[in-house]
């Protein structure tokens, strides 16, 4: 017989006191948030540890590029509920009035498929006879202002994203002044979810019109054509030129991983990863560092956080967001203005910092530390003039790296730095190195005509089945109860593991092995249909709201570009003057973007600084691109820049 012992019933007590707090308990929620430009993304995501996943449909989404059918984001939902992940569907474009009934459709049609919220920008939306699902107020809708957030709060939104320029304080502030709720988008107050790690917009997101004014494609209608990441020179008013084809609105990549803990201190309940543009092999790397961050400070809290989602993530990699895309990273405005959050060189990842060159020879250098660069390994470093440049490697021999010459000269120098920016080795491991289980504690009790067999996942779910079989007491105890627990334990082709086995007999007994595998078969699909009955649904009645707006009058900036709209914002007492500026048939001189990096700080000649230049850059200044012109302001009382279309 099993004996169960002290630690088994412990482990057992720890998932029930889980399953109780699901149901809800006083502790906080923690959701990890991953990006998925696909199915395949996304499962990946799941696997490595997310606890909600965000994607793009067919239509009216914010990455157009990264659009989804709708089978396979029912699909995605039905794989990602298996581990209690929610699937959060982005519809955070502006949308035009003609295309007010397809809007009204995506939503339903996400709603009747298991999507667990939708993310808006457009308020439009809000006027329509919503399904009773969360709706999250996305990054779009300038969640940057304390009024702004109060007022979606009380106009039914369930969480808002913040805007990524808010510093650690003003985040505090924003928690203090606003209704904390017990868990992600479940209701009776709101949610605050930031964004953690990956690429920014330089601009104030929902407010950037330089892509429509560039090429005609709309950031706010999912097409942005990036224009924060082309060469711009930069003159003065005297026509001097300050900098020549240089990246100066191309942010380094966000990276908080070492920040998580002030996070949750702040009140924080929703951590999201961008990336709805990039590769599984990306995905899967940053969701698995930030599982492990976010898992350390719920281990470490005694009882007060809770994962917002089920399941143990086994790795057979070590996480490293340098391995992956990556322009260099910067924690960007969360602890106060940093100098240096600029990639000014280039648009393009760098990856990893490996070290700098110590010696340069025709065909190799060497390095000035050790590495484990390997054969086939990309390299990229920036040269003389500052142009980044790559290769691979060839041979790597001992502490000599012949990288590949082909139609190149070798631009290294002493004291270039160089980085990996392909690591083959680490993307494979990646792609097949997430896997993730639902624990399952197993329970069998002898009955008058055979036994009873019960199952019981982490959270608190239960199958109990019984059935009829001879008891045939076992020649060999021990061979039979290894028996047992040895078919039931065969659950690879389920989400489950066995966690625990108790066998609560008078004696062992002996039955076949494929009765046992039966048996273990259809007690787990019970499981399975039970946990998925369970699956805990997040339902959020949605009323009209006449709360005030915080602005009276409108003008292009805050995008209305419908109907619904306009009505929304008329009955909180708001008064529309301009519709969008992609309706504006004259968008001369008009504000292009607002920014919190600005290049009157880059060039030294910030107010703040203690030590300004002696000869003053002259006003206005100018972002020169293709020949046109785009004129810079300064409002140093806000530390804001604005870009004009001259």
């Amino acid at each position: 017989m099993v004996k169960d012992d002290k630690n088994s019933e412990k482990r057992i007590d720890s998932s029930a006191v889980a399953s109780e707090s699901n149901l809800g308990d006083r502790r906080q929620v923690l959701e990890l948030l991953a990006p998925a430009r696909d199915f395949v993304a996304g499962k990946m995501a799941v696997l490595a540890g997310a606890d909600a996943v965000y994607i793009g449909g067919p239509r009216f989404s914010a990455r157009a590029e990264a659009g989804n059918s709708w089978q396979d984001i029912e699909e995605l939902v039905k794989f990602a509920h298996q581990y209690y992940v929610k699937i959060y569907l982005a519809l955070n474009t502006i949308f035009f009035d003609e295309e007010t009934s397809a809007v009204k459709e995506a939503i339903y049609k996400a709603y009747d498929i298991g999507v667990d919220a939708i993310i808006i920008q457009d308020m439009g939306m809000m006027e329509m006879d919503l399904p009773p699902m969360p709706i999250i107020a996305s990054t779009q809708t300038n969640n940057y202002d304390i009024e702004q957030i109060k007022f979606l709060e009380k106009a039914g939104f369930s969480r808002v994203i913040l805007a990524r320029e808010l510093s650690l304080e003003q985040i505090e502030k924003i928690r203090q002044e606003t209704s904390a709720q017990g868990g992600s988008a479940s209701g009776g107050g709101i949610d605050l979810e930031v964004f953690v790690h990956g690429a920014l917009c330089v601009s104030f997101s929902g407010r950037c019109y330089f892509s429509q004014a560039l090429s005609g494609k709309s950031a706010n209608r999912g097409k942005c054509m990036q224009a924060c990441r082309l060469p711009f020179s930069l003159v003065d008013d005297k026509g001097k030129e300050l900098a020549k084809d240089k990246f100066l609105l191309s942010l380094k990549d966000l990276n908080l991983s070492a920040s998580i803990g002030k996070l949750v201190d702040a009140g924080i309940t929703s951590f999201k990863i961008e990336g709805r543009l990039k590769d599984e092999i990306y995905v899967g790397n940053v969701v698995a560092k930030y599982r492990q961050e976010l898992d350390k400070i719920i281990a470490g809290s005694k009882g007060k956080y809770q994962r917002a989602s089920s399941g143990t993530v086994e790795l057979n990699f070590e996480p490293d967001p340098e391995k992956t895309f990556n322009r260099g990273y910067t924690d960007y405005f969360l602890n106060g203005r940093s100098n240096n959050i600029l990639s000014l060189n280039s648009q393009k990842s760098l990856g990893k910092f490996m070290g700098k060159v110590k010696e340069a020879a025709r065909d190799y250098f060497i390095l000035d530390r050790q590495s484990d660069l390997r054969n086939g390994d990309g390299l990229c470093w920036f040269s003389k003039k500052g142009e980044l440049s790559g290769t691979n490697i060839n041979v790597v021999s001992g502490d000599k790296i012949y990288p590949n010459l082909i139609d190149k000269q070798l631009e290294f120098y002493p004291g270039t730095d160089i980085y990996r920016n392909a690591d083959p080795l680490f993307e494979k491991k990646v792609l097949n190195g997430a896997k993730r289980r639902v624990a399952a504690d197993f329970m069998v009790k002898e009955t008058a005509k055979g036994f009873s067999l019960n199952v019981k996942d982490e959270d608190g779910n239960s199958a109990e089945m019984e059935f009829s079989a001879e008891k045939k007491p076992a020649q060999n105890p021990e061979i039979a109860e290894d028996s047992w627990k040895k078919q039931f334990s065969k659950l690879g082709s389920t989400v489950f593991f066995m966690r625990d086995f108790f066998l609560q007999c008078e004696k062992p007994y002996f039955v076949p092995p494929s009765v046992l595998n039966e048996w273990r078969r259809s007690l787990i699909s019970e499981l399975s249909r039970i946990r998925t009955e369970n699956y805990p649904k997040i339902l959020v009645k949605h009323e009209k709201t006449q709360n005030p707006y915080p602005v009276k009058e409108l003008d292009y900036s805050f995008n209305v570009s419908n109907t619904l709209a306009r009505d929304f914002y008329q009955r909180h007492g708001a008064k529309v003057l301009e519709a969008s500026f992609e309706q504006q048939k004259d968008t001369k001189g008009k504000k292009l973007m607002t920014t919190k990096h600005c290049l009157k700080h880059f060039l030294g000649n910030c107010p703040s600084l203690q030590l300004r230049i002696s000869d003053p850059h002259k006003e206005p200044m100018f972002l020169v691109y293709n020949g046109r012109k785009y004129r810079l302001t300064f409002d140093c009382q806000k530390c804001q820049m604005e870009i004009f279309d001259k």
